[in-house]
């Protein structure tokens, strides 16, 4: 089989909740030869080669729309290979302090607000470090990406990646099939592209 008919052949769907950065996701994947479909469906999602977490806004009023759908239980039992990125990472933690907000538990760290010294958002380009998984294969240590959070995962066990913003904290996590990136790889530039195509051949 051909690279473009594999390509093809995957069906990778973006979860649909009301996510800010949907379509520069699709655009992402449209570079890279795949093409992402979007939906809240159940049985769509549980189909899917591959599954992409998205999360642009606010956690609590993420979460509410997530059970209204009844995406809060279905999320965690998926088998597939799925990625959480930004606020799609945050909920898939235990609990985020922001808006007193119990999460999805997949991974077993808690997102906290940064100091009140630091300037946030924690906005643009920074490097990531100590990374540990195959999504970062051909990426070099201290590789910028790009970023945009108030609130973050400290280091835990589950960690693959670091980033430095007056605190090292989780810039990725990894536990089973399921993967999360504060940073957003679809605005990451080549390295954005080539994280996202690494999890792609999972």
């Amino acid at each position: 089989m051909s690279i473009e008919k594999s390509k093809a052949s995957e069906k990778i769907v973006i979860i649909d909740y009301g996510a800010g950065n949907i379509q520069s996701i699709k655009f992402a994947l449209e570079r890279l030869g795949y093409t992402g479909v979007l939906s809240s469906d159940a049985e769509e999602i549980k189909s899917a080669d591959k599954v992409i977490f998205p999360g642009v806004g606010e956690a609590s009023s993420a979460m509410k729309k997530l059970k209204s759908t009844g995406l809060d239980t279905l999320i965690p039992q998926l088998k597939q290979p799925v990625l959480g990125i930004c606020l799609g990472m945050q909920l898939m933690c235990n609990w985020s302090e922001e808006g007193d907000t119990e999460g999805l538990g997949i991974f077993d760290v808690d997102v906290i607000h940064f100091e009140k010294t630091l300037k946030v958002p924690h906005i643009g380009w920074n490097r990531i470090k100590e990374l540990k998984s195959d999504i970062f294969e051909g990426i070099a240590e201290q590789e910028f990406v790009y970023l945009v959070h108030s609130f973050y995962a400290p280091v835990c066990s589950e960690t693959i990646a670091k980033c430095d913003y007056g605190v090292n904290y989780s810039s990725a996590l990894q536990k089973n099939n399921f993967y999360g990136v504060q940073f957003h790889p679809e605005k990451s530039s080549e390295a954005g592209e080539k994280i996202l195509k690494n999890f792609l051949k999972i």
